[in-house]
């Protein structure tokens, strides 16, 4: 049975809150990590103490593809309201957990220990939460216009990190620099472990999706179609989310959380200038999104994405290198505002593209496991690589490896199919 108007947008206004608050707290950890690196790791050069918390942010993505396969499976077998709901109580664990747990000088080498684990249970919880989360709003969100509503997965995924960003910007008029170093940086954890709690209230609620309710034999039988061997069947598209994945996710997290760290450690700017950077441009690309996704359902998703990739293969060294010499808050936002409508013609659609290529009884696991992967070794990876060249005198060095990231991008999107067209989803 299909959902009518009012419920399908109650359903997409739930699951994309929910998914905010999700994010709000994964993104939390890369937007204090200026002020608790020092806290929970040995006194060292702060581009060492960056590292070594770029280090554990990179570790934790590495739980996204055993989150995206487990709690993939369970979406298709289950449900994905009942996925979601899942995720979102790991997400409330690890916050809490990293909210409480004492410095390195008060536990000595347990302090990275505890926050490592904090960050694979909140990498576990991502991994499943943007397979079940892509598939639930592309599937709720009708075929006139799924690139549209699809598109809200990243308005609220940016709107995680904006909330953050946000929570950052209020504790630095609020409290001295010695306060948001010494206590003031657990105060954002706290925050995200309380809404997580709101979360889980607000997705026990939700309706379950049309598509996974028509697809009887996908339910009763998804202990053989939601497997691996399932999964293999559809090989094109498994690598089509993969090679779709590479240069968007690395562009991604490079002009979004890495940014911010570029702005002070390298062209200087302080950490609040940066911070306010950050968010500025982060409020437009949120606004970009539901533009781009509305534009996807007119001409297509393929045009949209060849579009990214060309402007960021020609366009990454240049304006990395602008960047690098910007003189003045105004300079910077402007650079980023150009790299982040470019990333736009990914982060809008891809969410839709990838559950488009699948059949609902194998979607939240086709749709989440690759993509944790390829996230995991591209996007999770792409802060530890820029902090790595920089350490080792040659910076430069990363803008040309994002542009070659892109540049396979590119590949793929010219060869792969309109995904519009594929006609595995229902209305």
């Amino acid at each position: 049975m299909s959902a009518t108007p009012p419920s399908r947008l109650r359903s997409i206004i739930g699951g994309s809150i929910g998914n905010l608050v999700e994010w709000y707290d994964w993104y939390a950890y890369s937007a204090f990590s200026l002020y608790f690196s020092a806290a929970f790791f040995p006194p060292a050069d702060p581009t060492v103490q960056l590292l070594n918390a770029a280090a554990v942010f990179a570790v934790g993505f590495f739980m996204r593809p055993l989150g995206g396969w487990l709690l993939g499976r369970y979406a298709d077998r289950h449900g994905r309201r009942a996925a979601l709901t899942a995720t979102v109580l790991l997400m409330c664990g690890g916050s809490l957990l990293i909210a409480i747990t004492p410095g390195y000088a008060t536990i000595g080498v347990a302090a990275p220990a505890v926050l490592l684990l904090a960050r694979l249970l909140q990498g576990l919880s991502v991994g499943g939460e943007y397979g079940a989360s892509a598939t639930y709003l592309s599937e709720m969100a009708g075929q006139r216009h799924r690139g549209f509503w699809s598109s809200f997965q990243y308005v609220t995924l940016i709107g995680g990190q904006l909330a953050a960003l946000g929570v950052l910007l209020i504790l630095q008029r609020t409290l001295d620099k010695a306060q948001l170093q010494d206590w003031g940086w657990r105060i954002p954890f706290v925050i995200g472990g309380l809404l997580a709690v709101v979360a889980l209230f607000m997705r026990r609620s939700l309706e379950e999706t049309g598509d996974f309710q028509r697809d009887t034999a996908a339910r009763h039988a998804g202990s053989a179609a939601a497997t691996m061997r399932g999964l293999l069947q559809h090989p094109r598209a498994v690598l089509t989310v993969i090679g779709l994945t590479a240069g968007g996710t690395v562009a991604f997290y490079t002009f979004t959380t890495y940014a911010q760290k570029f702005l002070v450690n390298t062209v200087g700017f302080s950490k609040e200038e940066a911070t306010f950077i950050n968010a500025v441009t982060l409020v437009v690309y949120v606004v970009l999104q539901p533009l781009v996704g509305a534009l996807s359902d007119r001409i297509g998703r393929r045009p949209v994405l060849l579009a990214f990739a060309v402007v960021g293969t020609l366009g990454t060294v240049p304006l990395l290198t602008a960047l690098e010499r910007a003189a003045s808050v105004n300079e910077a936002i402007g650079l980023l505002l150009l790299a982040l409508t470019a990333v736009s013609g990914y982060t809008a659609i891809n969410a839709v593209v990838k559950a488009e290529l699948f059949p609902t009884g194998i979607r939240a696991l086709g749709v989440g496991f690759p993509y944790a992967i390829a996230v995991s070794l591209f996007g999770g990876t792409a802060e530890y690589v820029a902090l790595w060249f920089k350490n080792a005198g040659h910076e430069p060095w990363f803008y040309w490896y994002v542009t070659v990231c892109i540049a396979g991008s590119l590949v793929v999107y010219a060869t792969m199919r309109e995904s519009s067209t594929l006609g595995h989803m229902g209305d």
